[in-house]
């Protein structure tokens, strides 16, 4: 019941008293709040977020004519919902797939001061401070 882990896409049975619905599970869809899941409900043709401890006990895989059967009859329809509810959550999409920025490094400056005492003297400069402001107020 309910095993993603071996296929990308998996096409289950929601059976609740009020009835059968198909539902499928795409891994590429971004990860729902805590405890929750987002499948598409082909009867709502909406991908819905369903909370995982109510909804899993009564999903069901379905048989292999019957994945077929579901995919015959969904496929065009789940194919545009997926492609509006992924662009909708492209954000979520772009961070899971970028790369996180290096940290700013600090420049050092090395100032030569044309004195009599001919010391060199080195400045070291930070990008931004942690909070972006500079350390000063206006007591003064």
């Amino acid at each position: 019941m309910y095993d993603t882990s071996t296929e990308s896409v998996w096409y289950g049975e929601l059976r609740t008293a009020r009835g059968n619905t198909i539902l499928i599970h795409d891994k590429e869809f971004p990860e729902a709040s805590a405890g929750r899941v987002y499948l598409y409900n082909t009867a709502r043709d909406a991908v819905i977020e369903y909370a995982v401890d109510i909804v899993k006990v009564n999903l069901h895989d379905l048989t292999d004519e019957e994945i077929k059967a579901a995919k015959a009859e969904y496929d065009a329809k789940w194919q545009v919902t997926r492609e509006q509810f992924m662009r909708q959550h492209s954000a979520w999409v772009e961070a899971i797939h970028a790369k996180p920025a290096p940290a700013p490094k600090k420049v050092k400056i090395d100032v030569d001061v044309d004195s009599d005492d001919d010391d060199d003297v080195e400045l070291e400069v930070d990008s931004l401070d942690d909070d972006g402001f500079d350390d000063w107020s206006d007591d003064d």
